[in-house]
This record gives C-alpha cells, sequence and structure tokens, in this order.
C-alpha cells in the first residue's frame, strides 16, 4: 500500500491551528501579568543558582539540553492515556530530563525542567492563579532534578523526583481545582486519586525505559568533556 503524503491544506490547518494556541497561550499569559513575573522570579533564581555553583554552560551541554528537550516534546505526544482534565501517560517523556539531571546535576536539570514547563505552557495555558502557574508547569519538571539527591542510583532517584512531581500537581489540585471534585469527595482525595492516576503508570514506564537502556553509557556518551554529576560521590 502506497501512503498519500499530507495535503498542502492539511499542513497548512496544522500550522495554523498550533500558531493560533500559541498566540492563546502568550495572551493568557500576558493578561495575567502576575504569572508572567513570577515565573520571571523563578529563572532567575534557577541562574542564580547556577551562577553560585559556577556552572559552565559549555557548546556540548547546550546541545544535549536541547536534544533532550526536544525528544521530551516528542515523547510527550506519543500519549497512551489522556486524562480529561489535563494529565497523561506517555512513552516515558520525563526519561529525557532525568538524563539531563542525573548527567549534569540539579542546576542543569532545574533549568531544563523550567524551560520545559514553559513549552507546555504555551502548549495549553490555563490560568487561574500565579501559584497555580508555578505549581502546574514549571515546579513539576523542575522536581525531577530531585534525582540528583541520590547520585548513581537511578531507579531510586527517578521515584524520588516523580514524588516531587506528584506533590506540586498533588498541591494544586486541592487549592485550586477542588470545585471539580465529584459531591461529598473531598478535595484532597479528589486529588490524591486523580494525580495517581496517571502520575504512577507514567513513573513505572521510565522505570521500565531506564532498565531496558545501558543508561551509564549513554551518560557518559552525552558528554565527554564535562566530568559526571556526582562520580566523585559514587565512587
Amino acid at each position: 500500500m502506497v501512503r498519500q503524503s499530507p495535503s498542502p491544506q492539511n499542513v497548512f490547518r496544522s500550522r495554523r491551528s498550533l500558531w493560533d494556541t500559541l498566540i492563546k497561550s502568550v495572551s493568557e499569559l500576558l493578561a495575567q501579568p502576575t504569572s508572567l513575573f513570577t515565573l520571571l522570579a523563578v529563572l532567575i533564581f534557577i541562574l542564580g543558582y547556577l551562577h553560585m555553583r559556577r556552572i559552565q554552560f559549555t557548546t556540548s551541554m547546550l546541545i544535549n539540553v536541547a536534544l533532550m528537550l526536544a525528544l521530551t516534546i516528542v515523547l510527550h505526544q506519543l500519549r497512551l492515556f489522556h486524562m480529561p482534565q489535563g494529565g497523561s501517560v506517555t512513552l516515558g517523556a520525563m526519561v529525557p530530563l532525568l538524563f539531563l539531571t542525573y548527567r549534569y546535576g540539579a542546576g542543569v536539570g532545574c533549568l531544563a525542567g523550567f524551560l520545559y514547563g514553559m513549552i507546555n505552557l504555551m502548549q495549553d495555558a490555563f490560568i487561574v492563579h500565579p501559584l497555580q502557574v508555578l505549581f502546574d508547569y514549571p515546579l513539576p519538571y523542575m522536581a525531577l532534578a530531585l534525582a540528583a539527591v541520590l547520585p548513581g542510583r537511578f531507579y531510586a532517584g527517578a521515584l524520588l523526583a516523580f514524588a516531587g512531581r506528584f506533590l506540586c500537581h498533588y498541591i494544586s489540585g486541592v487549592v485550586f481545582f477542588g470545585s471539580y471534585a465529584p459531591p461529598d469527595t473531598s478535595p484532597y482525595l479528589y486529588s490524591l486519586v486523580f494525580n495517581a492516576t496517571y502520575l504512577v503508570p507514567e513513573a513505572i514506564i521510565c522505570l521500565i525505559v531506564l532498565r531496558v537502556l545501558p543508561v551509564p553509557r549513554l551518560l557518559a556518551a552525552m558528554d565527554q568533556r564535562t566530568p559526571l554529576y556526582g562520580a566523585k560521590l559514587t565512587q
């Protein structure tokens, strides 16, 4: 069977839909200047931390961050399940962000998580409060940098990272989306069940991917000039 290439009309509609979504998300963010300043404050904090730790961004590091972010975006589109009110089970979309933390440490992991959170925000912004923006977009992915707390222990680090991400989404669900809970259902229980429904399978898939991949060799191949984060601690 010969597959037909997408028609120019379909390609145009797809690009226009993406552009319309981006404009809508930017408009919502600009309409909430407090949210914009809050995000800027988080970015300044991350950059300040990187400067304090004297982390030098090499060409290889920048290339790896860009590649891992692109891979995260692609994997996030390969959804096995999508919750009606947000949240998806993917084919291990968080693994590239974990790799950046494993390779370069918490600072670069936080920056990559923040950048991906901003990309996610631009793709589908839903803003009700400045703090909700933080707990739904950058912070959950920045929390993946918690994997750096356990250098060399990839599975335990991934579990800790997902626990941090779960906590961010759970707080947002309780504080800002408790009204979505069914009648006579506690918002605490609702947020717990809702977020566990997709984050637990997502964590399991990521652990399976980490098990299948030759993680140490891939980390070494990512950047041969920069010392592996935590190498001295794990020797």
